[in-house]
């Protein structure tokens, strides 16, 4: 490689990474959390997932009796999907193909709820939003999709250039790739620790940084490609033809008009296909026309991860006949796009191997969060020379106090969060979203600009981590206080998915209070006698 190719692929390595730090340190945080999204939901609602959670494993017979009372399904389509772990699954009902519309013309809009497994007690949105949700949402910035889709726009041109970093990183130190992996010089000058550091985590972590690199790239583009400007351009404003394209469209059965006239159970074609297929893992439940003629039950899901690691299957049964109208099974060879996207989703979300694979990418979710603020820091250490005008090294030095406040307060504004929606929470009644955003939001602007006009790195990173220790230990002692599931209940009723939380927070807390009691803080030079960062 040429001296020029060299330099230009490092300095594009530099500006890339820089020009998305904060936002790619955020993804990574809130997305290292998302990982146990299910157990954090179940932690602070109080739902454990001990046994009877599953949705294969409900009565369905009873559930739609049960909303019969509310409100008349017939002729609705019906739809109840669980796509996480966890007690509550969501459900959409749509209006009556009968139906009129409204005098005011406006077409008559379905219902859409969450649905508690156990006891089918029913939530909108708001009622059940949880912290697990907003950290899950957070890390692709849900939260800033004020016109359009423009958070999840922004989190892929950020996926985006993450994955020209990674790439461009691997060729810069390629030939050297080996040997700076086993090089730590911790008493040599700060940009050489800083780099060592860098460069060493950095390799650790490649295999994973890659992976989440170019599945959150395919993620937000299956997500932003269905934008009203995409489809008009792409597709000729044609929605359809864009979901046929990407295989989102549901298969689509005439009403017919007439009461269905035999009995029937959707228990009973649950059991077939369980019987079918014992190892099929079902999520999906789609009932089309119900209570019509032509009413059809169809089953989606994929097999058990011990069977098969990415699998796509469904079957269909038309109810009057009960015979089976349309097949794919999760244990034979999958179409391309079935299996393909079901590779990048499982790689993505690392729900294919249990605690311990979401232990192990949420470890090295917080090593790329240290790699990022490495690189951070190598710039700001590169550039603090007297060579350097004192305006940009000014300039500079606040750049990196706002960035490094910002991030690192993160983790004490995530703990105190939790304390707060376990403890401010309890009325049912009260607006989830906007106190968790109002709780999250406020309190992490307050703690980044306490820490930015405090103009020391060592004292940010001193104070959030004892902050977020502090704060983190108060985590299982709300709950306990709360529920009165303390660590020794959870563990005693097994409560796993309650328990790990707790001990998370528990052993976390006392980890980074110990780190952060030994940090020592040193006076930053003036910049006029010297340097703006402390050695």
């Amino acid at each position: 490689m040429s001296n020029r190719i060299y330099n230009i692929l490092f300095h594009t390595h530099t500006i890339s990474g820089i020009f998305i730090s904060m936002a790619l340190y955020v993804i990574f945080f809130a997305g290292s959390f998302s990982f146990f999204r299910d157990e954090i939901n179940s932690w602070e609602r109080n739902e454990p997932l001990a046994t009877g959670w599953k949705l294969e494993e409900m009565d369905f017979d009873k559930v739609l009796d049960s909303l019969e009372t509310k409100d008349s399904l017939i002729n609705r389509d019906i739809s109840f999907n669980q796509y996480y772990d966890e007690q509550r699954l969501s459900l959409n009902i749509s209006p009556p193909k009968n139906g009129k519309p409204k005098e005011s013309g406006k077409r008559r809009r379905g219902t859409f709820k969450y649905l508690n497994t156990q006891d089918l007690t029913t939530y909108d949105y708001k009622g059940s939003y949880s912290i697990g949700e907003f950290l899950y949402r957070l890390h692709f910035f849900a939260q800033l999709n004020f016109f359009g889709r423009s958070g999840y726009l922004l989190a892929g041109l950020i996926a985006f250039f993450f994955l020209f970093a990674v790439v461009t990183g691997v060729l810069v130190h390629w030939k050297k790739i080996i040997s700076n992996f086993f090089m730590f010089r911790p008493k040599a000058s700060v940009k050489n620790l800083w780099t060592d550091a860098h460069t060493a985590l950095g390799i650790l972590g490649l295999p994973y940084q890659f992976i989440f690199a170019l599945t959150g790239v395919y993620l937000i583009v299956g997500l932003t490609i269905m934008s009203p400007g995409i489809v008009k351009f792409i597709y000729e404003d044609s929605t359809e033809k864009a979901y046929e394209a990407f295989g989102f469209n549901s298969p689509e059965y005439t009403f017919n008009g007439e009461t269905l006239s035999t009995d029937y159970s959707i228990n009973r074609f649950l059991n077939e296909t369980k019987e079918k297929w014992p190892k099929f893992d079902i999520r999906t439940i789609e009932i089309y026309n119900y209570g019509d003629q032509n009413m059809h039950v169809e089953f989606k899901g994929k097999a058990d991860f011990d069977t098969k690691f990415a699998s796509a299957g469904s079957i269909t049964y038309k109810v009057a006949s009960g015979e089976v109208v349309s097949e794919m099974s999760p244990f034979e060879e999958v179409p391309y796009l079935e299996g393909a996207r079901a590779i990048l989703q499982r790689l993505h979300f690392g729900d294919f191997g249990g605690i311990a694979v979401k232990l192990i990418y949420f470890i090295l979710g917080i090593v790329t969060c240290f790699v990022i603020i490495s690189g951070v820091m190598i710039w700001l250490v590169a550039r603090d020379k007297k060579s350097v005008s004192p305006a940009k090294r000014k300039f500079n030095a606040w750049l990196v106090w706002f960035y490094l406040a910002g991030c690192l307060s993160m983790y004490p504004v995530t703990a105190l969060t939790f304390v707060m929606v376990k403890i401010g929470l309890q009325d049912p009644g009260m607006d989830r979203v906007s106190f968790i955003f109002q709780t999250y939001f406020w309190s992490w602007l307050l703690l980044t600009l306490v820490f930015t006009f405090l103009k020391n790195n060592a004292l940010t990173n001193k104070w959030t981590l004892i902050l977020g220790g502090a704060m983190g230990l108060m985590v299982p002692l709300a709950n306990g206080l709360v529920t009165g599931n303390w660590l020794w209940i959870s563990w005693a009723n097994d409560f796993s998915d309650i328990l790990l939380i707790d001990a998370f927070w528990l052993f976390s807390s006392i980890g980074t209070l110990i780190i952060g009691l030994k940090i020592k803080v040193e006076k930053p030079v003036s910049l006029k006698s010297g340097k703006m960062i402390p050695a």
